[in-house]
């Protein structure tokens, strides 16, 4: 038999398997039912969009205009050497966020990602085929590499492209796979909990469980906003209109509108107390007050007007928030006395 939870169970158990130095499988359990998607599938959006890597965002290369071009002596043509060259993985070997490196080879050489390391940068995915060149070939080129994270097509930083340069999308992201899938475990006697395994994998740019991290981290700032939210302290707003003369006119109570007996009796009963909570009603909820009739409605909307709050009057929202914050305690304190 099911029993009756009054909070959620906390998940408390996590493992770390490594399957090379780039994939590892992260798994956390238990979660209630209908948790585990909650939590993995925002990770899974922040893994690849959260973690800073490196990529090409320009070349130039001698003799060439466009990425439609050819290269005499090399075998690819331009666009399948861009292509290729999206597919090398670099990392600044300091910490600066944008390197401009540049390249001289000649003669019959299959060029690779480990032939690009020098002093500015580190390839991590050294055994990536870049070209082909002949004999008589000789290849001149220059690289732009940048930090950022994401992806970010070309035509978004073209117009700051140095002039010569062909502009690259960039895709910044050093993450190449992260999956998960939802396994049910077993938890005093209830096999409804679940558990959550990410297949995380990377491009060598950063471990994988450091862009797990960075996820996690991510997460909890993203969210962070709607504690802020909540903890808005409202007699901080109240205190800052505390001598306003509208909050005064506002805060008086029905009677100084001097009504008729039938209309503030209405009120009376409905426990409406302060002409502020006229002011914030529609007139519908204004109409739908027990044995309020067409001529006390006439007759309190008439004195709203007057007063330059009618019916439905739209304050900004810190305003009514103090406004019901200060209502609500006026009333207490009537209730106490």
């Amino acid at each position: 038999m099911k029993k009756i939870s009054t909070s959620l169970y906390i998940p408390n158990e996590i493992e770390i398997e490594k399957i090379n130095e780039n994939r590892v499988h992260v798994k956390v359990w238990p979660f209630q039912a209908g948790f585990a998607i909650t939590v993995a599938h925002p990770l899974r959006r922040l893994l690849y969009g959260c973690s800073a890597g490196y990529a090409v965002s320009a070349i130039k290369i001698d003799g060439v205009k466009h990425e439609f071009d050819s290269i005499r002596g090399m075998l690819e043509d331009v666009a399948l050497f861009i292509l290729n060259l999206k597919n090398i993985r670099f990392k600044i070997i300091d910490d600066s966020n944008r390197v401009e490196v540049s390249y001289n080879f000649k003669g019959h050489k299959e060029i690779k990602g480990s032939d690009l390391n020098n002093d500015l940068v580190e390839v991590v995915t050294p055994e990536q085929h870049l070209a082909t060149i002949n004999e008589d070939a000789e290849l001149n080129f220059s690289l732009i590499i940048e930090k950022g994270i994401g992806y970010v097509p070309s035509e978004e930083f073209r117009e700051s492209v140095p002039e010569e340069y062909i502009a690259v999308d960039a895709f910044f992201t050093p993450v190449r796979k992260a999956l998960y899938k939802i396994e049910n475990v077993l938890v005093e006697d209830d096999p409804t909990f679940e558990k959550i395994v990410f297949d995380i994998e990377t491009d060598g740019q950063i471990a994988p469980v450091q862009a797990f991290k960075e996820a996690i981290e991510a997460f909890n700032s993203q969210i962070a906003v709607f504690s802020k939210a909540i903890d808005i302290d409202v007699t901080t707003i109240e205190d800052d209109f505390e001598n306003s003369a509208d909050l005064k006119k506002l805060l008086q109570d029905v009677s100084v509108m001097n009504l008729s007996a039938r209309s503030f009796n209405c009120l009376d009963r409905a426990n409406i107390k302060y002409i502020a909570e006229l002011s914030m009603m529609s007139e519908l909820e204004l109409k739908g007050l027990k044995n309020l009739g067409k001529k006390s409605f006439e007759e309190i909307t008439g004195k709203l007007e007057a007063l330059g709050f009618p019916v439905g009057y739209k304050f900004e929202d810190d305003f009514q928030k103090a406004l019901v914050s200060k209502i609500q305690e006026l009333k207490t304190e009537k209730s106490e006395a």
